[in-house]
């Protein structure tokens, strides 16, 4: 698979990294098995315009695709920054999925993402353009000791997503990532709306009878019916393309994997066709596979063998 892969990328482009080999190549991306900051290193400068990724949390318990104690976080994580803000264009954007994390052995929340928060914008000098939350219903109620056991913290089903720029005035279009306007809206929209002044003191007037043919803006917070209006949704698939091929191979999925329907939203948002994108810990590559569907060019960097080569499948 990996020469009708490589074929067809020399093909079709020219790579951006001409120093590194490919692991496999599609159309549009490469995937590269190597450590991200020595894949960077080789980006030249001002080339990126959008890097999406979600790098291993600062859980309190060891997971097996590696993750970093609390303490050290932001520390291990500032050089990527760095290195991500080097390789961006001056329009570009980098989004940041991170999750939060309890205390260990006390029923109390680590701030260790709001620091690396604190450090990207004020030591890095990235703008924070927007902030996101990922309701994902699929959480499992952890910890079990404070959540199921002791029954004394609800679940956590909420995920950050940083949206960070290099100046203030990033590439972005929210046309591309419209919601459908709901039956409520319709009929509102039917009736016609009189001007009138609501009680927080903004005045409705008749402009908002005028809808568009794409649909209402989309919010900051993602939900489970994503797929069809932008809004919830789970990273649980058991069932899809990749996890399917894994089994048939034997071969054992990413266990933290990004769902389709995240990266999506921001490469619509972010990028044009042809943009680059980059993913520095790619895991199972969703973001490649998602940016190949939308024919932007995509750099994966991942440096566990066993998980990029799984990522081959979403492909196939």
């Amino acid at each position: 698979m990996q020469d009708q892969l490589s074929l067809t990328y020399n093909q079709k482009r020219e790579k951006l990294l001409r120093s590194l080999i490919p692991y496999y190549s599609t159309t549009y991306g490469d995937a590269y098995l190597i450590d991200s900051l020595e894949g960077m290193n080789e980006i030249p400068a001002n080339s990126i315009n959008l890097v999406i990724t979600s790098p291993p949390y600062a859980l309190e318990f060891k997971k097996e695709y590696g993750n970093v104690n609390k303490v050290e976080y932001v520390n291990w994580m500032l050089p990527f920054v760095k290195e991500i803000y080097r390789i961006l264009k001056d329009d570009g954007s980098f989004v940041l999925n991170i999750g939060s994390s309890y205390n260990k052995g006390i029923p109390t929340k680590s701030i260790y993402q709001y620091k690396l928060l604190i450090s990207i914008v004020e030591e890095i000098r990235f703008h924070l353009a927007q902030e996101f939350f990922w309701y994902n219903p699929a959480k499992l109620p952890m910890p079990a000791e404070w959540v199921s056991v002791r029954r004394i913290r609800v679940k956590d089903s909420v995920e950050h997503l940083w949206w960070f720029s290099k100046t203030p005035w990033p590439k972005a279009n929210n046309r591309r990532v419209l919601k459908p306007y709901s039956d409520d809206m319709l009929r509102l929209n039917k009736k016609k709306i009189k001007k009138v002044q609501r009680p927080s003191g903004h005045t409705i007037n008749g402009s908002f009878n005028k809808i568009s043919s794409g649909g209402s803006i989309s919010p900051n917070v993602f939900e489970e019916n994503f797929a069809s209006d932008f809004l919830t949704f789970g990273n649980n698939s058991a069932n899809d393309k990749y996890i399917s091929l894994c089994k048939k191979n034997g071969i054992k999925p990413h266990p933290a994997r990004f769902p389709e329907y995240l990266p999506e939203f921001f490469i619509k948002f972010l990028t044009d066709e042809n943009d680059y994108v980059l993913d520095p810990f790619a895991g199972s590559n969703t973001t490649g596979f998602v940016s190949e569907k939308y024919a932007r060019s995509w750099i994966a960097f991942e440096n566990n063998e066993e998980y990029l080569n799984a990522s081959r499948f979403r492909f196939e």
